[in-house]
């Protein structure tokens, strides 16, 4: 009996074990150098396009920093989307030199805004040949058009630069953040782009081709419309490629409680579009057996399987205890349970660091705490994807941005 029990107890756990072995291979992928993109005279018109909501703190240096681009004047322009703003976030935009768009419908989310700004744009002022989102608390590198421009002369349609932070330092919480998307942009983005299937889209510092958004538009639903349109772009044929050499850099949150509010938004949006989505790829990937559909299918998968690995491993150390209790035999299944879980917390101690340094940093550019939370962030997100099951947050809801700082400031910081 005892020994169907560990029986059962193993199989139950492949599914989980196979998912991290996956993502394992993936990301050693992430380790090879990434392959540049052709040099190419500027020759693209660019749109840099600003979805904002009571953004006046920070707007304003973002757009400096899209003016002082290395990158011919004449060939971009810089449109800001106020929407919903009780402060002066359009005065200041058009203080910097921005031109504005008012939409004329109700904006509930970032997506709205983007939907209706390339709807009239493609009706009244159709002379763009890519677009460019960006955050209004973003901070964005002079060369990051020039970057842009040489990945659609080498024939890209969407791309996601890199997205680096503004204030790791700040506190563990901003830390912790920063190490996250440090680690998607090499472990995720530049390990797919190495075995040529898609990275995904992070929110901002993004480019899209006129070619793709007017093969439909930009339609999205969720609470995650960067997710939503890189799986509808997968399953149109295309895919999204990695531009590191297009630097942007982001506010993170700087409380706890911030962070926990804005990863309810991703997982809310990741399980709408799973249970949009994961039909169509399937069927995508049956007609054209294109492997990002399954990879895709996998990525929205994620809040699901850290639940059910998170049930597994509790009923699996429950049972294995009183399986003790019962037969006073320690068993080498509770040994591998306790060791796994404490190698876990110290082994995430290395990662960190290991990240930190693989992306450029230095150790001090971290707040130290970070270090030792980065597991605790990570844990805690299981909470969350357990709340957003059993009630999805309903209302986008924007993040404060207070990091008021300009692009020089940040490189002496450095």
């Amino acid at each position: 009996m005892v020994d169907t029990i560990y029986v059962l107890l193993f199989l139950l756990g492949v599914p989980f074990f196979a998912y991290g072995i996956y993502y394992l291979i993936v990301g050693i992928s992430g380790y090879r150098k990434h392959t540049k993109f052709n040099q190419h005279a500027p020759e693209n018109r660019m749109c840099a396009v600003i979805a904002a909501r009571n953004e006046s703190l920070v707007i304003g240096n973002l757009i400096d920093t899209l003016k002082e681009q290395n990158y011919p004047e004449d060939l971009f322009d810089i449109y800001v989307i106020p929407n919903n703003c009780t402060d002066n976030t359009e005065e200041v935009a058009r203080e910097h030199g921005a031109k504005i768009f008012h939409c004329t419908s109700e904006v509930r989310s970032k997506g709205a805004a983007l939907e209706q700004f390339f709807d009239a744009t493609f009706a009244n002022n159709d002379v763009f040949d890519a677009f460019c989102v960006f955050d209004a608390d973003n901070l964005v590198d002079p060369n990051f058009f020039s970057a842009m421009n040489n990945a659609l002369c080498d024939g890209e349609k969407i791309a996601q630069g890199y997205r680096d932070s503004k204030n790791p330092t700040d506190s563990w919480i901003s830390g912790c953040q920063s190490i996250f998307y440090w680690t998607l942009n090499r472990f995720m983005n530049l390990a797919k782009q190495g075995i040529g299937w898609s990275a995904a889209l992070n929110g901002t510092g993004f480019m899209v081709s006129r070619e793709v958004l007017k093969d439909g538009g930009f339609r999205t639903f969720s609470m995650t419309e960067d997710i939503e349109f890189t799986t509808q772009s997968i399953m149109k044929g295309y895919r999204v490629a990695w531009v590191p050499e297009a630097l942007t850099f982001d506010e993170h949150p700087i409380t706890f409680e911030t962070s926990w509010k804005q990863r309810k938004r991703w997982s809310t949006g990741t399980i709408q579009c799973f249970s949009q989505y994961s039909a169509p790829l399937w069927e995508n990937f049956k007609k054209t057996r294109n492997w990002m559909c399954v990879d895709m299918i996998l990525y929205l998968l994620a809040p699901f399987m850290q639940v059910l690995t998170s049930i597994y491993t509790i009923c699996s150390f429950v049972v294995l205890t009183l399986l003790l209790i019962n037969t006073q035999v320690w068993s080498d299944a509770l040994t591998f349970a306790i060791l796994f879980g404490v190698g876990g917390v110290i082994i995430s101690f290395l990662f960190t660091a290991m990240v930190v340094k693989l992306e450029h940093h230095k150790i001090k550019e971290v707040a130290g705490k970070a270090f030792f939370s980065f597991w605790f962030f990570l844990f805690s997100w299981i909470p969350i994807n357990v709340l957003c099951f059993v009630k999805p947050i309903e209302t986008w809801e924007p993040i404060e941005h207070t990091q008021s700082l300009k692009l020089s400031q940040l490189q002496l910081n450095k």
